[in-house]
């Protein structure tokens, strides 16, 4: 296997306890900021070329929110390195019980292309953070951001413990059957059940971050303008190119009538009345991907946009009505900025419609109803939630992101990444004295010697009320 001997460097560095220290995960974790100042310029160019990206939109999902990543753990690593103290049972008082927070082994990330330097790089602060070797697998898909980590990155961290391979589907399959203690990879669920199926030959635990079609229901009761503005920037944010983007609308007739105008509206003031010329409008990352969502604007009718360059890899910011659940729209993750709209007669329809299919990454409701949301959040089942916005809850460091079912396995984001790439390592240390006290727990066994262990070893209810 052409990546054996690497596997077997990075274990050997891990096994040397090298990544263990607090100072050499943060001297790792502060050179991973210095990548993202002093390479900015190249993150903005590769970005721009592998997907037409904004400096804004990458500014603010590649950089920005890396740096809230990398600044939350910078402040409370020592705190979550902290052996956590448990409580004890009566028998136990004398005894130390506590959960340590101990590193896999040597991880493998494996990262997709439509935020090819964001999903890298945060599961890989977690990684470090809990002293872990890495090794991490940029999607070959984004050719210019795969060859600025693949040269750049190295020259920051430790060779010994970290490294960057490149390559298509062939090198990552035979990256795949090394042994690895953790496996991290984000993608669809195709490609996921396979990384899966590879983790299993060698009993490898995984986070599994995938898609899925995420919904949008909007009720009767809402600000309509409020509502356009935040779907279609959600929607169209890197033309659409991200995995918990509004993947659909649920709304009725009389909802549809008047959101058509307002999302209009709002993608002229975006993008201007021809998005083609828009310096703030992404391009579809490559040929394969712009033939698959432009055969999908056969689904229903085209209210919105519809415009098509395929030597610019352009499609227009578009919005499709009449769409049937049974289209080829509503089958696969758009991931490209097309937005349908399904007709429901109500609540409950939406949240039926919703239930009926797989488990998605996120969903969405917008309602100037708080109880609608609540009905919504509720009774359904995600990744996440947000409530009248869309995108936004992804930016809290404070709050787990992952899918569930379909959408994925595991869950990351600040101290949730630390955890992840942590093995919570249940620790009991007892004294080799007081010997008498375990004399209850030997044979030979009686009637009186378990009601001592019962007595105490028993967790009792709190607040508990006895009848009478």
């Amino acid at each position: 296997n052409p990546f054996a001997g690497l596997v077997s460097h990075l274990r050997a560095s891990w096994l040397s306890g090298k990544t263990r220290p607090m100072e050499y995960r943060l001297a790792q974790l502060e050179a991973l900021g210095h990548f993202l100042d002093e390479k900015k310029q190249e993150i903005l160019e590769a970005t721009a070329s592998d997907l037409g990206k904004t400096p804004f939109e990458t500014e603010l999902s590649e950089i920005l929110l890396c740096k809230n990543e990398l600044n939350e753990t910078l402040n409370n690593l020592s705190c979550w390195m902290k052996d956590k103290q448990v409580d004890r049972t009566l028998a136990m008082q004398l005894d130390s019980a506590f959960i340590r927070k101990e590193p896999y082994g040597v991880v493998l990330i494996i990262a997709p292309w439509n935020y090819p330097i964001h999903l890298f790089l945060v599961p890989l602060i977690g990684a470090i953070a809990a002293g872990n070797c890495v090794i991490i697998k940029p999607s070959e898909v984004s050719k210019k951001t795969e060859r600025l980590v693949a040269e750049a990155l190295p020259g920051y961290l430790d060779k010994d413990c970290f490294a960057v391979v490149t390559g298509g589907v062939q090198e990552t399959t035979r990256l795949l059957e090394n042994k690895f203690d953790y496996i991290f990879f984000t993608g669809t669920p195709p490609v996921g059940r396979i990384v899966m199926t590879a983790a299993a030959k060698h009993l490898t635990p995984v986070t599994l971050e995938l898609g899925g079609k995420n919904p949008c229901y909007v009720s009767d009761t809402c600000d309509v303008t409020n509502v356009a503005r935040r779907v279609a920037w959600g929607r169209f944010f890197n033309a659409g190119q991200t995995c918990i983007a509004p993947d659909y609308v649920l709304c009725t007739v009389e909802m549809q009538e008047k959101l058509l105008p307002a999302l209009r509206e709002a993608i002229n003031d975006f993008y201007g009345p021809n998005p083609q010329e828009s310096p703030d409008f992404g391009r579809i990352v490559g040929d394969k991907q712009f033939r698959r969502i432009r055969a999908l604007l056969g689904s229903g009718r085209v209210a919105i946009g519809g415009q098509t360059d395929e030597a610019e890899r352009y499609i227009a910011p578009t919005v499709l009505v009449d769409v049937q659940p049974s289209d080829p729209i509503m089958q696969e993750e758009i991931f490209g900025p097309l937005l349908p709209i399904v007709i429901v007669t109500n609540m409950d329809e939406a949240i039926d419609f919703i239930n009926s299919r797989e488990r998605p990454l996120a969903v969405y409701t917008f309602s100037s109803d708080d109880k609608v949301v609540n009905q919504v959040l509720e009774r359904t089942s995600s990744g996440g939630f947000c409530g009248n916005d869309t995108l936004m809850h992804v930016t809290l460091t404070s709050l787990p992101f992952g899918g569930i079912g379909n959408s994925g396995v595991g869950m990351y984001h600040g101290k949730f990444t630390f955890d992840t790439f942590s093995h919570h390592r249940g620790c009991l240390k007892r004294g080799m004295g007081r010997e008498p006290l375990n004399a209850p727990r030997y044979p030979p066994y009686s009637q009186q010697k378990f009601g001592i262990v019962w007595a105490t070893s028993k967790v009792t209810r709190k607040d508990g009320c006895t009848l009478l």
